[in-house]
């Protein structure tokens, strides 16, 4: 199979949907097993292990991430969050394929909302992807904030 810059972006553009329409288990499909989503506290920030992030999780913890957003007994879920990511047009940075690796760059804004609370964040998630049995999958995500430093209450759902 052969990935086009049009698979790519639609890849990104798809997943913002699903995590929209709040299809988790279908997004979890996406994800390579050893797949990490990093969201680093620092501008710049280069190192996710020896430096304190707002989020580094891997499947373990994507799976009770997911498991507690759509469990009848989280609380604090009733009403359930929503969000909503809007893109701008995906980047596509690397094309490797030799290799089946393949790099987005997306600036977006995602707004999240429950009640009366509804949260607005600027960032640019990093995807890397990986092309396994002629899937594309996530090997790795990165969102960066553009105001990481800022006081952050809790972040529900995966921007």
């Amino acid at each position: 199979m052969s990935i086009t810059r049009e698979d790519l972006i639609d890849f990104v553009y798809d997943e913002a949907r699903m995590l929209d329409e709040g299809r988790f288990d279908e997004w979890l499909e996406l994800w390579l097993e050893d797949g990490h989503y990093w969201m680093p506290l620092d501008w710049k920030q280069d190192d996710p292990l020896h430096v304190t992030s707002l989020m580094y999780e891997d499947m373990f913890m994507l799976r009770l991430r997911v498991q507690r957003l759509t469990g009848a007994r989280t609380f604090s879920q009733k009403p359930k969050s929503r969000c909503h990511h809007v893109l701008n047009r995906p980047f596509v940075d690397e094309v490797d394929h030799e290799a089946g690796r393949y790099v987005t760059n997306t600036n977006m804004h995602y707004v999240e909302t429950r009640l009366d609370d509804q949260l607005l964040l600027a960032l640019t998630a990093v995807h890397e992807l990986k092309l396994v049995d002629g899937r594309l999958r996530i090997a790795n995500k990165r969102v960066d904030l553009l105001n990481c430093d800022a006081a952050f209450g809790n972040i529900q759902l995966l921007p």
